[in-house]
């Protein structure tokens, strides 16, 4: 279990930081961040912010994964998102102005640290490397979101299948992919019959093992050659 006292981590030890907007930050901008964020640790299945409700400032994540979902009119999720250590989330609302059009949760045990809204902002007018580094990331974001919703749209359900494993892959890095087959399936758009007979498709086929809900890719590039990437 997760330390709950390690949500007091410094931005300054943060073992995260280098891989997330912050990466670029000098000293003086570290010690001014850390200043100003709070830390904060959540529970499974804890919310982080609702679809509707405006932003109050954004969430970084330095331990644990947060999942980032629609839901439909009869109320089925569909996760766009499944971000991990170092990634921050809930900044792209506040340049509109308008309320959220996902909802954030945590997937796991989560330290997540909050930077309200006006020091955020601020940040991005006084810190001309971070401003650029945002404008890379909402590009970089506005690319993948067009590839994921075509890949949606066109591809057999065992393609988005593959798609979605190589991103988690992405996402999980060295962990085996600890997703609830409920989960998987909201991110691959199916029902989750259908997503447990293709998993034991997968796993038949040497693409994958499977430990209880655990996931592990051994062939990577034969999701690849699924995918179509």
């Amino acid at each position: 279990m997760l330390d709950k006292s390690h949500k007091h981590v410094s931005c300054q030890h943060c073992a995260v930081r280098k891989d997330s907007l912050f990466a670029s930050f000098c000293e003086d901008h570290v010690n001014e961040l850390n200043e100003q964020k709070s830390c904060a640790f959540y529970k499974k299945n804890q919310g982080l912010f609702l679809d509707g409700s405006f932003p109050r400032g954004v969430f970084c994540i330095n331990k644990g994964k947060v999942k980032v979902f629609t839901r439909g009119e009869e109320g089925k999720e569909q996760i766009i998102q499944i971000a991990g250590e170092g990634e921050i989330i809930g900044f792209r609302s506040m340049f509109s102005g308008e309320p959220y059009k996902v909802s954030a949760t945590a997937l796991e045990e989560c330290n997540i640290c909050f930077i309200a809204k006006e020091d955020f902002l601020n940040m991005i007018d006084t810190n001309t490397s971070f401003r650029n580094g945002i404008m890379r990331e909402l590009s970089k974001e506005l690319s993948e979101r067009a590839i994921f919703i075509t890949n949606m749209a066109q591809k057999s359900v065992r393609e988005r299948l593959a798609c979605v494993l190589l991103i988690l892959d992405d996402v999980y890095k060295e962990e085996e992919i600890n997703l609830t087959r409920e989960d998987l399936a909201n991110y691959v758009g199916t029902a989750t019959e259908t997503l447990i007979r293709l998993l034991k498709d997968f796993k038949e086929e040497g693409l994958v093992e499977i430990h209880t809900r655990k996931l592990d890719i051994i062939n990577k590039d034969g999701l690849i050659k699924l995918a179509g990437n």
